[in-house]
């Protein structure tokens, strides 16, 4: 078998062809695998089998890990191939054999893995042609250039088709069907065509296969109920989704093996279009309204979320190169860059869509990008309320404290909606106020004129230039807010925050990661001592005085997002000295007192559908100022 070496301080790899039945690793050379570093024992560790089974044993006191778990000193722990075992700074593999590995992988190969392999050729070749590193720069602003390139791809194209087998072009003939369903879709619903080139190319002449494509695509969305609306077009999305196996069943009578030959020329057209133009295999992934977020783990390994529940697509980059390549795409237009020196980076889309990328040395599992989509058609209390998020009277309630000037902290975890429940809260701001918005990467989508938005930015190839939250914030007062909205604080830009709700800019929202309430003051004092060092007392007595409410947002095992808790900042307790929050709303199940406080606590299989988002039966100090004012109705509390 191989062992697999990867040293992660000195980013060094190589691999070790050893006995199958005992491996030794240690720092002692007589080891099987000798790893220099004073992180490792003499004799760290043995990989033996038993049976048909494999174990590793830990010999040494500095610790071995396998799949992420810790093994005892003398402890073992049952090894698979692909298990990381981790020693001081080494990652290894245990590995089949590449010979066995090649055997089995020509046996196991999908007809997925053939199309990417096919156009992986393809794209190459193209590559050779062709000097792509600077014409992919250049094809958007150069339709000349990009014929040629059109041309030579559709020569390279038709010289491999004789390895397009049937299983290869039912998958693409299944993809270009469902891709062509859903840009008709996106057309009714928003009458905006899906791609800019490829999928929808004017090259592209009508003749009788562009007859019955349209006419099949026009058959499939015939039966379904579909609305068409704006507003729709995801619930449309994935109704049509969830019965397309069935729809392709219908109509595969009029798929001829002509057809099918057709439609597999422009679908490998258009995903080597979409790598040398666009975004390779996440094109089409961003171009879905369904998907609400895109994630890649190195080349091959690409998820998506859809309604709060996470699939792999099957789909990969040709190489990491390639991955690369998009990165970098994504992020230069917005002045960001990503390399060894600076391996981490946020940017966003031009449509807004949020975008975080990590590459080595910082990413052990080659690069790592995560797309959060931007929502074209923004979320509006109603779409809360039709989603269970929260109640038509706690919507009126939270509306009230808006307009009241109420200060607002919107608190949850990572992809509960804290984001989507700031921005419609925000739409109830009078649009006669001027509001300043402040963000890593611009997402609120607010509809009043008088709006002022700022986004951070990084500093440059000379480490100057860069601009933070707290910057903004500071800069933001100088600008005569009425309302001040923070996308989120997450370090010292907390304390600038509360002194700016605390003088004169009431109304103020933003949003932190906590769990509950309760962390939530937690996290806020950690934060402002990030800035300053200044007694806790007088920091709980500065949140105290800044914030009226806190909204706790969760996400469920099913998915979906609600809000937990609305609660009052009251003040500050005598006997504890610590912040007291006290619930207006509470989630619980029906006939239950105790309200929801963990998702991930509750009972597995307990029915979702019978928790409400309920009165506590506690008036918050503030409702009788909201009440004169005419913003607050006593029914929301029944």
């Amino acid at each position: 078998m191989e062992i697999w070496i990867y040293n992660h301080l000195t980013d060094d790899r190589r691999v070790a062809e050893v006995d199958e039945d005992e491996v030794t690793i240690g720092r002692d050379e007589k080891n099987t695998i000798a790893l220099k570093s004073p992180f490792v024992s003499r004799e760290h560790a043995r990989i033996f089998r038993e049976n048909t089974m494999y174990f590793i044993q830990s010999l040494g006191l500095n610790g071995t890990i396998v799949a992420n778990r810790e093994v005892g000193f003398h402890g073992r722990a049952k090894l698979g191939y692909g298990d990381e075992i981790r020693i001081g700074e080494f990652s290894l593999f245990m590995m089949e054999p590449s010979a066995r590995r090649g055997r089995r992988g020509v046996e196991a190969v999908t007809p997925r893995r053939r199309v990417v392999e096919l156009e992986e050729g393809m794209h190459a070749e193209l590559l050779q042609r062709l000097n792509l590193r600077v014409a992919s720069k250049i094809a958007r602003a150069d339709a000349q250039y990009a014929k040629v390139i059109k041309h030579h791809l559709a020569e390279i194209i038709e010289s491999h088709m004789d390895r397009v087998d049937e299983e290869m072009a039912d998958l693409l003939v299944g993809d270009f069907i469902w891709r062509s369903v859903l840009t008709e879709l996106n057309m009714r619903c928003t009458g905006r065509m899906m791609y800019s080139y490829g999928f929808e190319d004017s090259d592209v002449q009508e003749g009788e296969h562009e007859k019955v494509l349209a006419g099949i695509v026009t058959d499939v969305l015939g039966n379904f109920p579909l609305r068409l609306q704006p507003q729709t077009i995801k619930e449309d999305a994935a109704m049509v989704e969830a019965d397309m196996r069935h729809q392709m069943q219908r109509v595969a009578p009029r798929l001829t093996d002509d057809l099918k030959r057709y439609v597999a020329r422009r679908m490998l057209s258009k995903e080597i279009e979409d790598v040398v133009f666009g975004y390779g295999p996440l094109q089409d992934l961003l171009e879905m309204p369904h998907v609400n977020e895109v994630m890649v783990v190195g080349k091959d390994h690409i998820y998506i979320e859809k309604e709060g529940v996470l699939s792999a697509t099957g789909r990969s980059f040709f190489s990491e190169d390639v991955l690369h390549s998009v990165i970098e795409r994504i992020i230069t237009p917005v002045g960001r860059r990503i390399d060894r020196s600076t391996p981490l980076v946020d940017a966003r889309l031009p449509d807004g869509s949020r975008v975080n990328a990590v590459i080595n040395p910082l990413s052990l599992s080659g690069p790592v990008l995560t797309i959060r989509k931007f929502a074209r058609i923004p979320f509006t209390i109603d779409d809360l309320i039709e989603r269970r998020t929260l109640t038509e009277s706690t919507a009126n309630f939270l509306k009230s404290c808006v307009q009241g000037r109420k200060n607002i902290l919107i608190s949850g975890g990572t992809g509960s909606g804290k984001t989507t429940t700031l921005n419609v809260l925000s739409s109830f701001i009078d649009p006669e106020e001027r509001i300043v918005t402040i963000e890593d990467s611009a997402e609120l989508q607010l509809p009043q004129e008088h709006l002022a938005r700022m986004e951070t930015r990084p500093p440059n190839i000379e480490g100057k230039g860069a601009y933070t939250i707290r910057d903004l914030v500071r800069n933001a007062l100088r600008m005569r807010p009425d309302r001040l909205i923070v996308g989120e604080v997450r370090g010292p830009e907390a304390l600038d925050m509360l002194q700016a709700m605390n003088t004169g800019h009431d109304g103020s929202m933003t949003t932190i990661h906590a769990n509950s309430p309760a962390d939530t003051m937690l996290r806020l004092e950690t934060m402002v001592l990030m800035a300053v060092e200044m007694p806790v007392r007088a920091i709980r007595e500065q949140i105290v005085a800044a914030i009226n409410l806190v909204v706790q947002i969760a996400r469920f095992p099913d998915g979906s997002r609600r809000i937990t808790h609305i609660s009052e900042v009251l003040g500050i307790d005598l006997d504890t000295t610590q912040i007291i929050t006290e619930d207006i709303f509470g989630l619980r199940a029906v006939g239950k007192k105790a309200a929801v406080a963990d998702p991930a606590a509750l009972s597995p299989g307990v029915d979702l559908s019978s928790l409400r988002l309920m009165h506590t039966g506690y008036v918050p100090e503030f409702a009788e100022e909201l009440m004169e004012l005419g913003y607050l109705d006593l029914e929301v509390f029944k």
